[in-house]
């Protein structure tokens, strides 16, 4: 059973200090709810991410079981659905304005509590943005979360990481179309300077020399570079893209008013269950930069994935192989004592 809601946030401050008179938070669920509320997971959207994007995994089959499991998709702020520059006024992109994974985790808490009336998480699963998102719910509420599993992200964006960030928004932003503030026309050149760029980093030097993209029915890297990423990411508002980017940005699991920027103290409160679960190919989030987060982490455990689909390998929907992998992960993670 799926049941797509939203619900109405008034007058939601973020943390930036802008106040949006009516935020939306546009949320799909996955399977039932047991009386108890005990079979709750929370599945927070990745870059440029629907929940229609990343739920393919949610099947009995797969690695999330939504006849066990009650599975709620959130989608972030800034990704089209729930408030963005595409849709509120208020989310005007600007100097000064941005989402942030507080903002996300403020409106969720939110949503589980009013709508569902539940208190408690038996998991938070995450890639890449949304490992960031349950890395911040396992530091922020620590009390509300049982088990995590962060997928090909850190709880920090480091400065390496942030350099491909500007690279996107420098690209995306060229284009004659940008007018300082905002996208007077469709940024095509802009689009495909990012499309590449992005599918540069996504996957490993050894998933291109293998030619893996042949397997996937293209016929040719230029067929893969447009169809597999320029096509896809030219159906999102650019300004939401910039906000996304901006999000991951600012994603510092330490810089709010609990933690005051103690990175160290913010890693070491998170007292769920946690699986750290970088690829081992990743450029963005390298293997390294995971596991010492995972080793500040009282109750975590460093499992890398052992691909060459690099950041993919997080998201393995063309990948039998590492979804397996995940699968099994993730299923004993479930059966491990909160």
């Amino acid at each position: 059973m799926t049941t797509l809601g939203c619900l109405t946030l008034e007058n939601f401050q973020l943390q930036c200090g802008a106040v949006l008179r009516e935020a939306q938070l546009v949320y799909q669920t996955y399977g039932e709810l047991k009386s108890d509320r005990s079979n709750v997971i929370l599945y927070p959207t990745s870059y440029a991410a629907q929940h229609s994007d990343i739920d393919w995994l949610i099947r009995p089959d797969s690695i999330l079981d939504p006849t066990r499991w009650f599975i709620i998709i959130p989608n972030m702020f800034g990704n089209g659905l729930s408030s963005s520059p595409s849709n509120c006024k208020d989310c005007e992109p600007g100097e000064g304005f941005w989402f942030s994974h507080v903002d996300n985790v403020r409106a969720q808490e939110q949503l589980l509590r009013e709508v569902f009336g539940i208190e408690r998480l038996a998991l938070i699963y995450g890639w890449s943005m949304g490992a960031q998102q349950a890395y911040h719910w396992g530091a922020l509420r620590s009390d509300r979360v049982a088990r995590i599993a962060a997928l090909c992200g850190t709880a920090r964006t480091t400065d390496h990481n942030r350099i491909f960030l500007l690279s996107l928004r420098t690209a995306l932003t060229a284009d004659p179309a940008w007018n300082g503030k905002r996208f007077e026309a469709v940024p095509e050149r802009g689009f495909k300077a990012f499309a590449r760029i992005y599918a540069s980093w996504a996957a490993s030097q050894a998933f291109y020399r293998q030619g893996i993209y042949y397997q996937l029915s293209y016929t040719s890297l230029e067929d893969y570079l447009l169809r597999g990423w320029e096509l896809n990411y030219k159906k999102r508002d650019p300004h939401n893209l910039l906000a996304m980017i901006d999000t991951w940005l600012h994603c510092d699991i330490s810089d709010n008013s609990t933690y005051k920027d103690d990175y160290i103290g913010a890693l070491a409160a998170i007292s769920a269950n946690t699986l750290v679960m970088p690829a081992t190919t990743d450029l963005y989030f390298p293997p390294e930069d995971c596991a010492a987060e995972a080793a500040l982490i009282p109750r975590a455990k460093y499992l890398p994935i052992p691909s060459i689909w690099g950041h993919r390998a997080g998201n393995p929907y063309q990948n039998p192989e590492d979804e397996a992998f995940i699968r099994t992960a993730i299923r004993e993670l479930l059966e491990t004592r909160d």
